[in-house]
């Protein structure tokens, strides 16, 4: 499970121009699932998400995870974070999970992140989907559950 995180000031992401989820400061979350993730993945990337300290503290240095700033979480799924650009031009989204299985665990992860925090917002699994936001800092990092839980490292194409 890889993840694009982003610390924001506020987020939005809409379907046929309609709002589907929204929140004020907080994680802007890009996932995609990859093939042979599970719920370890799930587990990883939900305490990742809930206990990075990115948020400043009184002192401006960032020391506070998202619930200490009573934000939110907006996740998208985006099978394109895990997009394969090392060979020609166009990516290859092949080690994507089945959408069946991405679908499934995306929604783990956001009944895990529900757990802890009180808002949590998502887009709309497999639709074509808008989203606006305001990067704070900027702040983004990529958050890769593989990393951990396979080893240290991606795996390569054999």
């Amino acid at each position: 499970m890889i993840s694009v995180v982003q610390r924001v000031s506020r987020a939005e992401v809409r379907v046929d121009g309609e709002c589907a989820g929204r929140i004020g400061p907080g994680l802007a979350v890009l996932v995609a699932v990859m093939e042979g993730d599970e719920t370890a993945d799930v587990e990883y990337m939900a305490d990742r998400l809930l206990h990075l300290r990115i948020f400043p503290d009184d002192t401006g240095r960032m020391n506070l995870p998202v619930s200490a700033i009573g934000g939110g979480i907006l996740l998208v799924s985006n099978f394109t974070v895990g997009g394969d650009t090392r060979r020609g031009r166009r990516p290859s989204f092949s080690r994507a999970a089945a959408p069946q299985d991405a679908e499934r665990l995306l929604d783990e992860l956001v009944r895990r992140l529900r757990e802890d925090l009180d808002t949590v917002e998502t887009g709309v699994f497999a639709a074509m989907m808008e989203v606006d936001l305001v990067n704070d800092g900027p702040v983004t990092l990529l958050v890769d559950s593989r990393q951990t839980r396979r080893g240290g490292g991606h795996e390569t194409a054999s």
